[in-house]
Formats: C-alpha cells, sequence, structure tokens
C-alpha cells in the first residue's frame, strides 16, 4: 500500500509530550524560519479546565480517561501475581498537562553520576534556572526568575500542611527549610512548590509555555491525533516519519498511513514507552525482539527498550477533623454545584487563588533514615544503604508526604500519607510484541520490587508516617480498608479516633505477623510514581545504550531521541523538571549543530 506523502519540514518531533515542546518551542523562537512539526496521538490541551485548573488533574487517572495511556505490565509474583498498570501523558504537553504539579529537583550529584559529556550539573544548572521563575525566595543561586515555567505555592495555604511540618521537626527530630530543591538540602521538612502560575492560578506546564505562546509562528505546528508507527530511512538517514490517525483521539478517521519528511532532523520524543518501540517498529532493537514481530533489522541496538525505571509509590488514608481544609469536595465532583465551591471557582477566575489552583500537596521530607531508623529496618535494605546512601547525604531514599484528601472515598474529610522511593534497584523492560491474530501489544516488564531492597523503605515509611500523622491535630483515626489487614487483637489495628496521640506517646510496636501484614499489603498495593525512565539510555553503545551525549541514535544518522526515555540512571526526584531540562538541553545541542544562536 502506498502512502500520501504530505509535506516536508526541517524538523519532524514524533510524540509531542513535555520535552518534545520544550525543544521544538526553544528552536522555534531561536529561529522563527526554522519549520518544525509536532505528531502527538493525544489531543490539543490549549485552555482546557482538564488541564489547567490545577485541582483538576485527577481526573486525568480516571479509568475512563483519554489524555493518559494506561500501560499494563506483565504479572509479578513480587506483586503478588499482580499486572501492574502505568499511565504516562496522551495529549500536546504529555505529562506536563497531567500530572500532580509537584515540584521537585534532583541533587546536582544525579547529573555528574550519568557521566555524560555536557550533562555535569555544572552545565545543566544554568539551563534550570533559564527554565523557571522561581516565585518564593528571591536571589536563590540555584532557581531562576525569568523563564516560562512558573513556581508558587498555589492558590491557598492547607493548615494540615503546618501540622505535617510541626510534628516532623519535634517528633521526628528533622530541620526544617523553606527550599529543599536547591539541588543538595536533604532530609529536612519544607512546604511544597507547585508548577503552578502565582498570578493566574493555573498550571504550567511545557504546552501553553513553549508551544501555545508561539501560535503567531506558522512554521511551528502541531498535529494532534497522529500517531507515529516508524521513522523513514535512507541509508541509514532518517529522512522522514509515517504515522496515521490515532484510533482512540480520532475513531471515526481514516486510519491509512501517510509520510511527512523531515529535511534536517527527526526527534523521537514519544515518552518512555513510545520512543523505544518506535525504534523498534523502525528496524532498530535487539534481533531476537524483531525477528519475533517480522521487522527486518536495520540496526543492532539490544540496549532499546530495556533499562526501565521509576520510582515505588504508596498511598495511605486517614481521617481528619471535620474542620479541616481538604480537597475532598472538589475532587468528588461536587463543588461546583455547592455554594462554597462555586465561590472557590469565583475567586479563581477573578484573582487566580482558592482551592482550584492547588494540588493538595503542601508539605514533604526528602528522607534518610538516622542510626536508629537504620536498625530498625530489614537488614536486606544494610548493602544497599552502604553501597548507594552512607556517602551521599544529598540523596534522599525517599519523599514523605501530606496530601489533603484521597482521591476516592465516600464522603467526609480524608488526609492521606505518600510515601515513595526515589532510588530503587530494580529494572524492567519496553519492547513491542505480536499476538498470534497479528496485533501489536506492548511487552512491558516494570520490575517493580524484583531487588528484596526495594521494599524496606516503603515498609518502614508505613510505620513512620503513621506515627507522624496519629500526632497531627487534624488526625482523626485510620481507613481501615486502606491501611493492611493486620491480625486480630494487633496493637497496630486501625480505627477511628477521637484526636491525636500525644507528641510523646510511644511508637506502635509492630509483630512478625504485623510485619507480614504490612509486606503483603504493599505487595499488593504498591504502584508507579509516573516517573518512568531510561528506555532509550544515553550511555556507551557496548554498555546497552541507545543515544550518545548529542542524542544520536547509534547507528544511523538524522536521528534523536529527547524525552525521559534517555535518562541512563535515576533521578532523586518527581521528573518533570528533568523532562523540562532534557528538553532545554536537547534544544542548545540541535541550535548548535544548525549553527543557529540560541542565547
Amino acid at each position: 500500500m502506498s502512502q500520501r506523502i504530505l509535506s516536508e519540514f526541517d524538523i519532524v518531533f514524533a510524540g509531542g509530550g513535555a520535552t518534545a515542546c520544550v525543544v521544538a518551542g526553544r528552536l522555534a523562537a531561536y529561529d522563527p524560519s526554522l519549520r518544525i512539526l509536532i505528531l502527538e496521538a493525544g489531543q490539543h490541551t490549549l485552555n482546557k479546565p482538564i488541564h489547567v485548573q490545577p485541582y483538576q488533574y485527577p481526573l486525568n487517572q480516571a479509568p475512563t480517561s483519554t489524555t493518559v495511556t494506561f500501560h499494563r505490565g506483565n504479572p509479578s509474583s513480587r506483586l503478588n501475581g499482580r499486572a501492574p498498570i502505568v499511565p504516562s501523558g496522551r495529549c500536546v504537553g504529555g505529562a506536563s498537562c497531567v500530572n500532580f504539579m509537584a515540584y521537585t529537583r534532583a541533587p546536582a550529584s544525579d547529573f555528574d553520576d550519568w557521566g555524560v559529556d555536557g550533562w555535569e550539573s555544572e552545565n545543566l544548572i544554568p539551563l534550570m534556572k533559564k527554565l523557571e521563575t522561581y516565585e518564593m525566595q528571591p536571589d536563590r543561586p540555584t532557581h531562576g526568575y525569568d523563564g516560562p515555567i512558573k513556581v508558587s505555592s498555589g492558590g491557598c495555604k492547607l493548615g494540615i500542611a503546618d501540622e505535617f511540618i510541626q510534628v516532623g521537626t519535634t517528633y521526628h527530630k528533622r530541620q526544617y527549610a523553606d527550599d529543599t530543591d536547591d539541588l543538595e538540602t536533604c532530609n529536612t521538612y519544607s512546604p511544597w512548590r507547585k508548577y503552578i502560575n502565582g498570578t493566574t492560578g493555573r498550571r504550567s506546564d511545557a504546552a501553553h509555555h513553549y508551544v501555545y505562546n508561539q501560535a503567531h509562528n506558522l512554521n511551528l505546528q502541531v498535529w494532534d491525533g497522529k500517531r507515529v508507527k516508524r521513522i523513514i530511512f535512507e541509508d541509514k538517514r532518517a529522512v522522514g516519519v509515517e504515522f496515521a490517525s490515532d484510533p482512540v483521539s480520532c475513531p471515526d478517521a481514516d486510519q491509512s498511513s501517510s509520510i511527512v519528511r523531515a529535511s534536517k532532523l527527526v526527534v523521537i520524543s514519544a515518552g518512555v514507552f513510545g520512543s523505544p518501540t518506535i525504534l523498534e517498529r523502525s528496524g532498530i532493537g535487539a534481533e531476537a525482539i524483531l525477528k519475533r514481530c517480522g521487522i527486518e533489522q536495520l540496526v543492532n541496538l539490544p540496549g532499546v527498550g530495556e533499562n526501565y525505571q521509576d520510582h515505588n509509590l504508596v498511598f495511605v488514608p486517614y481521617l481528619t477533623a471535620d474542620e479541616a481544609v481538604t480537597m475532598d469536595a472538589l475532587w468528588r465532583g461536587d463543588t461546583l454545584h455547592n455554594h462554597s465551591n462555586a465561590e472557590s471557582l469565583a475567586e479563581w477566575n477573578s484573582s487566580g487563588k482558592s482551592l482550584i489552583a492547588q494540588n493538595g500537596l503542601d508539605a514533604k521530607i526528602k528522607w534518610r533514615p538516622d542510626d536508629e531508623e537504620l536498625k530498625a529496618m530489614d537488614p536486606a535494605f544494610q548493602p544497599r544503604w552502604k553501597e548507594f546512601f552512607q556517602d551521599r547525604p544529598d540523596k534522599a531514599v525517599a519523599i514523605f508526604c501530606i496530601i489533603a484528601g484521597p482521591l476516592v472515598l465516600p464522603p467526609r474529610k480524608y488526609m492521606c500519607t505518600g510515601y515513595y522511593t526515589l532510588y530503587p534497584v530494580s529494572v524492567g523492560s519496553v519492547h513491542i510484541n505480536v499476538t498470534g491474530d497479528g496485533k501489536e501489544e506492548m511487552d512491558f516488564t516494570t520490575g517493580f520490587l524484583d531487588d528484596p531492597s526495594d521494599i524496606v523503605p516503603l515498609d518502614f515509611g508505613y510505620k513512620k508516617t503513621r506515627e507522624l500523622l496519629r500526632r497531627m491535630a487534624s488526625y482523626r483515626g485510620e481507613v481501615a480498608a486502606g491501611h493492611p489487614d493486620f491480625p486480630e487483637g494487633s496493637a497496630a489495628a486501625c480505627r477511628e479516633a477521637s484526636g491525636p496521640v500525644d507528641l510523646n506517646a510511644p511508637d506502635i510496636v509492630y509483630t512478625t505477623e504485623d510485619d507480614e501484614a504490612i509486606d503483603r499489603f504493599h505487595r499488593d498495593i504498591m504502584q508507579t510514581t509516573w516517573h518512568s525512565l531510561g528506555t532509550c539510555a544515553m550511555k556507551p553503545e557496548a554498555d546497552q545504550g541507545v543515544v550518545d551525549a548529542r542524542l544520536n541514535v547509534y547507528g544511523v544518522s538524522n536521528l534523536k531521541v529527547a524525552d525521559m526515555s534517555i535518562s541512563p540512571l535515576n533521578v532523586g526526584t518527581n521528573t518533570y523538571s528533568t523532562a523540562l531540562l532534557i528538553g532545554e538541553r536537547a534544544a542548545m545541542i540541535i541550535a548548535e549543530e544548525l549553527g543557529i544562536n540560541c542565547i
């Protein structure tokens, strides 16, 4: 079947997520004459309330959502036979338009650990500053104050966050700092800043602030609802992209393929799931993977789709006082029809304030265990601690946080703890496969909890965050259905309470049976943190690398990858900050190669 050749651009992006928007937007601003095309399977996000009103972010995770893709992993015995689900952004702007808007940044040493020329922290910090407008404390040396992405405290303050910090700095005996995202501070309680514009109260995403704000430039085009099938090569030189209408975004559209040509460069920016599978459909990957799918191999690159990594997350719900301010009513969806929530919307429309401009996440600690906590943890974690964490005081084991409400529970007031590990050892993979009836599917192994050390900080995190919440003034007990199923008569049994325990009350004593219940609980419910990375790793080819330091795919020319899939190692942060950073660095690399001034 012949494909229609629609037109030619200078640069074609296969995928339109956060990083693609940064790269394309920067290049268009540097040289408006560049003909740039972004192909995105999802739909436009321009000014849609579900994307620009911060409180609506949980709606993107609803089972019926079309703004994310739900990837089903292979069942795992480490997860008690579960097949984990991992969503990824599926719209113009990608995860930047659907994520939790939580502002964190990795320690500078994470980038130095990559060992990649040009990607050292001293080269990246100027780009970190360039991309942001930090609306909090002025004159901080690692923050930026005139970039496109706005960082603020959101539209209002939540009292339970102050309680969390107060208990953390007394009972938990940790310090407090206004800013723990200075690229080094760790093990300190702090407010949690947000990717929300403090003036307008809108989400600060890559689509609106790098691409949609250049609507006047007709050379920068975004074609939504277009699913990239493969890259077109001539003598191993990428010259175009084959695509078709996406069946989810455009269910009634013609599904025949078309080709768009690229005269200068093709950039794959389809994310941790999309980028390796586009490469494999294009004949770039491991011989065995391509052979089982009937794809002729163009380049033997066995690292494609390997090195999948994520962070391991657990949410645990608690009851809270009736007078506490939470997100419950908004997240149940009944708010805009009652008086108080109509007022919130009116306030947001007029001033950018109110709970509409909130994500419910107002406090956190990047936690490292002290000596006493280390002794209380399972010995299986000790080798990992000594090998990776002990002599690196800027690297947190996990983030503990408080959330003003759960996502799905019967009407009343709630709060949740969230705890997630930042450097789990386990890795997985993402590959294409073909079913017996010839349909393509994804062969996705998360690797979650495969390494025995990975569950240990989660088990401890449950106990420690429960002690923190038990001492908060708004605490009214546990939501038993969202906690481990402790044996009858256990001192850890969950129940409703009339108020908090005393700050100096003894900790709950857990039996061996209780510990087994916590372990089962985590294997049953531990989930993705939506921080997938690594499947087209920027490493030497001999070390299962896929791209070099200039983001070029090994073995071909005119083809780069730019998204979180290039990250060779895990990063101790919510990954939106890293996706933006990769975009800024990629834009600089491409501009340099095209002879464009990018100052």
